[in-house]
């Protein structure tokens, strides 16, 4: 059950709370029915697009969404080549997600890993020629998948205004402390 989206009495769900508390003490601020309604909406929206794009990915290019990412990041890299670490942190996912995937791209000959000169326990992850062929071939209908799902569906003035709103959430939620406990730190 996902916290943010219920609330255990339905009189307390309106502004202010009510008196339930939750177990630091504090009286948790219920959504309201509004608050509900767009909070529900971005959920079902963002599995829904995150599936269309993954169906879309494996039909047409056999590899999921996470795949194509990461060749994305390689191919805007310098040299088509970025440190295993900092893939990791842009990517949001863990060493160790990226780790295996990397280790599959690798076994189709779409990425190799090299040692990092500048750190001898450091690694990059390369993008191969046969990696920005797939790629190439694969983003065509990518970008189509995603015109199609989102921004054929909105105005020039909805898509500014998603585009501020999901800066100003992302702003909030990148933490700026380098020690943050981060999983794609880990």
């Amino acid at each position: 059950m996902n916290t943010a989206s219920t609330a255990p009495v339905a009189e307390d769900a309106g502004e202010g709370g009510g008196g339930v508390t939750s177990g630091g003490g504090r009286v948790p601020r219920w959504l309201s029915d509004d608050e509900q309604r767009v909070w529900r909406a971005y959920l079902h929206a963002t599995t829904l697009f995150d599936d269309h794009l993954d169906r879309q990915l494996q039909r047409d290019a056999g590899m999921p969404h996470i795949y194509y990412g990461l060749l994305v990041q390689l191919s805007q890299a310098p040299h088509r080549r970025k440190r295993m670490t900092d893939l990791a942190i842009d990517a949001k996912i863990t060493r160790s997600r990226l780790s295996h995937a990397v280790a599959r791209l690798e076994q189709k000959g779409w990425v190799r890993r090299e040692d990092c000169p500048s750190d001898k326990r450091g690694q990059n992850a390369v993008l191969t020629d046969q990696g920005y062929a797939v790629l190439e071939e694969a983003a065509p209908g990518h970008v189509d998948a995603v015109r199609q799902a989102m921004f054929d569906r909105l105005s020039p003035e909805q898509v500014e205004q998603l585009g501020e709103i999901m800066l100003i959430i992302a702003d909030g939620l990148q933490p700026s402390d380098s020690g943050a406990d981060l999983p794609w730190l880990r």
